[in-house]
């Protein structure tokens, strides 16, 4: 009998959770702040990640994954913005959007074209539960139906039919 779902495997998702919301969070400071990567990058890693900050106890993340996220989001923001704006519906660009879901929509679009080691759907569920924790469902929503179709475009392998 083969088992899945190991304990080991169960902590790495757990911690590649806390590394997503971590980089969200990041990604929104960011943003808002006008913070700096590296700035970003030590406060995150020495005061939020794995620490209790204003009585919420922050889980440990995978701290390569939520750099690797953060910084590829950085890097390749460029090409990820007019990747998101194409798939959003007509007259809400990007920039129009709230900062905390163009941080959602930057980071799935940067795992789903540059981290083709987490499968496409695992990553939309896992943005669509980072999203929840921060807006409604409907926005919820629109995080899924627009990471779906970017991860449905750049990793078309993933969802091809299965023949009997």
């Amino acid at each position: 009998m083969v088992r899945t779902g190991t304990p080991k495997d169960e902590r790495k998702a757990n911690r590649r959770g806390a590394a997503r919301l971590a980089a969200v969070q990041a990604l929104y400071q960011m943003d808002i702040a006008g913070t700096g990567l590296n700035d970003i990058l030590a406060e995150f890693e020495s005061h939020w990640i794995g620490r209790e900050v204003e009585g919420a106890q922050y889980l440990p993340a995978e701290a390569a994954f939520f750099r690797d996220v953060v910084s590829g989001v950085v890097r390749e923001q460029r090409s990820l913005d007019p990747l998101v704006d194409k798939v959003l519906a007509q007259g809400w660009p990007l920039k129009r959007i709230e900062a905390i879901l163009r941080a959602v929509l930057r980071a799935g679009a940067y795992e789903l074209g540059h981290r083709s080691d987490v499968p496409a759907r695992v990553v939309v569920s896992e943005y669509v539960d980072v999203a929840n924790a921060f807006v409604d469902k409907d926005e919820t929503g629109m995080v899924n139906a627009v990471l779906d179709q970017i991860a449905r475009q750049s990793r078309a392998g993933e969802f091809a039919p299965l023949t009997p």
